[in-house]
């Protein structure tokens, strides 16, 4: 009974999400990208490791895997993948999502420029 409940909280809460990325427009977030993550950052299929690894098929992607790129102890260790929530969940505060990690950008507080700025990612594939 306390599993059922929990799931069905779970379910309420990540609803507004899923509605808000759904919502999303790629096409603003790539403006983001480009104001935001694109000095660091590549978003091309072949683009190689700036000052970070490259974003393209970024989602899906396990954390701490791209080649040629020296990531943190954290990062390595995170042993997860990059999923639409746990960019989410990063993005706004890096550093304070995964203490560790080598990124020093202060994050991206704007829930819509957040929202679109994923939904760009996910057209990265």
């Amino acid at each position: 009974m306390a599993r059922l409940l929990i799931l069905t909280v779970l379910a309420a809460l990540a609803a507004p999400l899923a509605q808000a990325v759904a919502g999303a427009d790629p096409g603003q977030g790539r403006a983001v990208f480009a104001a935001q993550c694109g000095v660091c950052h590549s978003n091309a299929r072949s683009g190689g490791v700036i000052v970070g690894p490259p974003l393209y098929g970024v989602v899906g992607r396990k954390a701490g895997t791209v080649a040629g790129f020296d990531y943190s102890q954290a990062m390595k260790g995170a042993g997860f993948v990059w999923t639409p929530d746990r960019l989410h969940a990063y993005l706004p505060a890096p550093r304070d999502y995964l203490p560790g990690v080598k990124m020093t950008y202060a994050g991206l507080k704007d829930p819509n420029k957040l929202d679109s700025l994923i939904a760009y990612l996910q057209t990265l594939r």
